[in-house]
């Protein structure tokens, strides 16, 4: 009889004969990474049945409680399996959340505002980056977002997959391979890999309503899930899923400084008091000074079909194809009277007196995927070929703004009488938006050539599409839209490139005890080279209850088309007013100008070194060690700023291009990134007439630094400046925990099940920009505890209910010296006070949260949400 199975070895869904338990765990896992519980569906109920239970002799599985076992024991690279009940246990509105509750090394950030960040936030593993964890479906590739980070916040320069996009309750399972992996799977795959097993049952249909809301009484969220399952005769299955969800705004402002407005906006010590008298009018009526920053109010449609068919002689079919269309409504800071001192009356009723406005942000994502495949033998070869298409657009729209450069030139020309009048009076901006697409062939074939040796190779071919779509023009003349320019004619087109990638390997078994597994790998790229990668993994099985494992592989990292091709207008607020920077392109005439290379591939040397213990059925733990070397690194670098010497080579670019500044992406540095992974279960404790199910997890960060000096550009370093500051060596390098500890109890009693989580995230340092460089913000350590319910009230009705962060902890930080800390220090211990009345502690604090408007997360954002607490009711219906 033959399994079919998903695994991390670069044969995903290979047919392979599992002869005994022992030897598919080592065919399936030595590959570099998971087998699954997966099973074909088969002609026969009994025949389906024993291959589920046969594999799952060999697999370590989720069944969704939090004390059972999540990571695979015998496997020669750690890998973590989350069952989807455990996912959805966690509540969170997004898989990126639920992630970031389950797995310790996979991090994300809540951004509070940063416009299109809102539509999707960076995440990563291992410290990495968004753009170095590989996204799978089913083992296929997932297409990447349109969207690239700009704004100073963690994830700057890169884009990542929109894992939100797939409806939790269509899922099946989730692996997390946490290794390097370039060699098995290409581009991207740095850090590690996540793959997303889709629901594969063939009967059942199950009906899920969610509701929540915060302790303040906002954001609520309502949701709707439908999953069904459709038997295709006896010989395949169509499961398919519908969400549809909402989730409302919900706002944590600050309490604004008045002094810190005054001296922000103000014009000085000499108007200092009428000044101050102006911002406490408006404070009085608006103490967060009308800012709207938190969670923007978001309405998602999904919807999911997963379907396999078998024919006679072996070979089967397949197809997944998942979309969404997700719509965002958020907030830019409110421009007060004081602030912007008019609206040219066109946001305010007739006669009513001017307030100042709130501009608007609304964002619209659609993000698609579609594979296809079959799956057959070919001369004893067990064959897998498919195609895949993904694409992510986005498209912004600034709503309750006005063009100021435009409303000025129109009253200039009023004034001057010149005709014909410039336009003038618009409030609403098309302000453009991003597309990426692509489409994947890849064929893979393995075979058992003798016993214990096995032999596996495979293609890849892609093709990539990016493009910018420019905004209508009244979004991006003159001054662009206030809050959000859109995008140019000239900065928006559209860029593609294809490449290809071969790869072979093969797996020994040297001895009962040892396994051997080698993989190398080349790449072509059309627009920059090639790349040649090998990955040697093993296994030792020292016992029955000990089993060392460890992997040491090359990676690269393809520079993506977005940070090859992106330039744009960046607005940005710092000192008190709204700065123009541009993003050059890395193939524009500026970048060349300044003798910035083309950008190459990161390359990457991964070292796994770890043990798994398994004292009894009941009872495992790993312990993993990891170092990641990264050559080349591409940053998106800072702004960089005129000289003050007007013949200097760098000024003359920036007048050239008219702009106050320039960023670009340079392949600017190298890094190295250590740390440990541990897992530790103990299931079935027996406790009165239930059992107890305990599990701790976590990730310690040794190392994460710049290895080496920047590598700037020549005119770039003679104008004394740098593409890496202190703010962005930070957001790359200590602005995720230094660690994080997951410790998880489950109690089952009867139709009961009690869960409560305990998730420590460690301290996180900032380098925010406007803080003087002698000091650093310190996010302190924060526990997180979340409890549910569930309650079986019959076979086919299950009630949950949830409490995240039960007891309503927020983000919190505390300034601290760094660089000269001397310096820093006396900053932090002066009582003395300027013309605003502020200490110098009391400046800087204001300078990183916009006069305290963001005083919970400053300006850059947190490793966690500031909402607070917040509960969650469902109910989950099946038949």
């Amino acid at each position: 009889m033959k399994n079919k199975t998903t695994n991390f070895g670069r044969s995903p869904n290979k047919e392979i004969f599992v002869k005994n338990a022992v030897q598919a765990a080592i065919l399936l896992l030595a590959t570099g990474g998971i087998a699954t519980a997966q099973t074909a569906t088969s002609t026969k109920a009994d025949e389906k049945a024993a291959a589920t239970q046969e594999v799952q002799q060999v697999v370590v599985t989720s069944t969704g409680t939090r004390g059972s076992n999540r990571t695979v024991i015998d496997t020669p690279v750690p890998v973590d399996v989350l069952a989807a009940t455990e996912l959805t246990k966690t509540a969170q509105a997004s898989l990126d959340k639920a992630l970031a509750f389950r797995v310790p090394s996979f991090n994300t950030v809540q951004t509070p505002v940063n416009d299109a960040t809102s539509l999707l936030d960076p995440y990563e593993i291992r410290n990495m980056g968004p753009s170095r964890s590989l996204i799978l479906i089913n083992g296929k590739r997932k297409n990447a977002s349109s969207l690239v980070y700009t704004q100073t916040s963690p994830g700057r320069g890169e884009s990542g997959a929109d894992i939100s996009a797939i409806p939790q309750d269509a899922i099946k399972r989730i692996e997390v391979l946490r290794d390097g992996a370039s060699a098995q799977y290409g581009s991207d795959a740095i850090s590690g890999v996540v793959n997303i097993i889709l629901k594969d049952n063939p009967e059942g249909t199950s009906i899920t309503g969610r509701t929540g809301v915060t302790h303040e009484g906002d954001g609520k969220m309502q949701a709707i899930s439908i999953n069904h399952g459709l038997a295709l005769g006896d010989s395949g299955f169509v499961n398919m899923t519908v969400d549809f969800s909402k989730n409302g705004l919900a706002s944590r402002s600050g309490i604004v400084s008045a002094r810190g407005e005054a001296a922000t906006f103000g014009n000085g010590p000499d108007t200092f008091a009428a000044d101050l008298a102006a911002a406490n009018a408006f404070l009085a009526k608006k103490p967060d000074a009308g800012n709207i920053n938190g969670s923007p109010d978001t309405r998602a449609a999904k919807f999911l079909i997963n379907t396999r068919y078998d024919f006679a002689g072996g070979a089967s079919m397949y197809a997944n194809a998942a979309y969404i269309d997700k719509k965002i409504d958020s907030y830019a800071n409110y421009r007060t009277p004081y602030w912007r001192p008019t609206d040219y009356g066109l946001l305010r009723p007739s006669g009513a007196p001017y307030e100042g406005y709130v501009p608007g942000f609304l964002g619209a994502l659609k993000d698609y995927n579609a594979t296809v495949g079959v799956k057959f033998d070919f001369a004893d070869w067990s064959s897998d070929v498919s195609l895949t298409f993904g694409g992510n657009e986005q498209t912004y729209t600034v709503t309750n703004s006005v063009n100021r450069g435009m409303e000025d030139a129109y009253l200039d020309a009023v004034a001057k009488k010149i005709t014909p009048l410039p336009p003038h009076g618009q409030t609403r901006f098309d302000a453009g938006g991003s597309k990426f697409n692509h489409t994947v062939f890849n064929a893979d074939f393995s075979k058992e050539i003798t016993k214990g040796v096995s032999a596996y190779f495979g293609t890849e071919i892609r093709a990539e599409q990016y493009t910018l779509v420019a905004g209508e023009p009244a979004s991006w003349l003159y001054s662009g839209a206030d809050s959000y320019a859109g995008n140019t004619p000239t900065n928006s087109f559209t860029s593609t490139r294809s490449n290809y990638g071969v790869y072979g390997g093969t797996m020994f078994d040297v001895t009962d005890a040892l396994v051997l597994d080698a993989t190398a790998r080349f790449e072509h790229y059309s627009d920059f080279g090639n790349a040649t990668i090998g990955k040697l993994s093993a296994k030792y099985k020292v016992n029955d209850e000990i089993t060392l494992r460890g992997s040491l592989s090359s990676g690269f990292r393809a520079p993506s088309l977005h940070q090859i091709y992106t330039q744009k207008a960046q607005y940005s607020f710092s000192g008190g007013s709204i700065q123009v920077s541009g993003l050059a392109s890395n193939v524009s005439a500026e970048a060349a100008a300044l003798g910035v290379p083309k950008l190459k591939a990161e390359k990457s040397t991964s070292i796994t070194l770890g043990i798994g213990y398994k004292p009894s059925k009941d009872t495992s733990m790993t312990l993993d060690y990891y170092n990641i070397s990264l050559k080349d690194r591409i940053i998106l670098g800072k702004e960089i700023k005129p000289s003050g010497v007007p013949t200097a080579e760098l000024d003359k670019i920036l007048k050239a291009a008219n702009i106050v500044s320039l960023s670009f992406f340079a392949n600017a540095l190298d890094s190295r990134t250590s740390g440990i992974d541990y897992v530790f279960n103990h299931r079935n404790m027996k406790l009165g007439d239930g059992k107890l199910h305990f599990n701790w997890s976590g990730n310690y960060s040794l190392k994460n630094e710049r290895d080496g000096e920047v590598n700037n550009p020549a005119a770039i370093a003679k104008a004394g400046q740098s593409v890496l500051d202190i703010t962005q060596e930070a957001l790359m390098f200590t602005s995720r925990p230094k660690y994080k500890s997951i410790i998880g109890f489950d109690y089952d009693i009867s139709d009961f099940n009690f869960s409560v989580n305990n998730t420590v995230f460690g301290p996180t340092k900032f380098r925010n920009a406007d803080l003087d460089q002698n000091l650093a913000v310190v996010f302190k350590t924060k526990t997180l505890t979340d409890f549910s319910v569930n309650y079986q009230i019959n076979k086919n009705m299950t009630l949950a209910f949830a409490i995240n962060n039960m007891f309503n902890v927020t983000p919190s930080w505390k300034l601290e010296a760094a660089g000269d800390k001397a310096k820093g220090q006396a900053i932090l211990d002066s009582k003395t006070v300027d013309y605003s009345g502020r200490t110098p502690a009391q400046i800087q604090s204001d300078n990183i949260t916009f006069n305290q408007r963001y005083s919970m997360v400053t300006y850059d954002g947190s490793h966690f949400s500031q909402l607070g607490r917040i509960y969650n009711l469902s109910l989950n219906y099946r038949f």
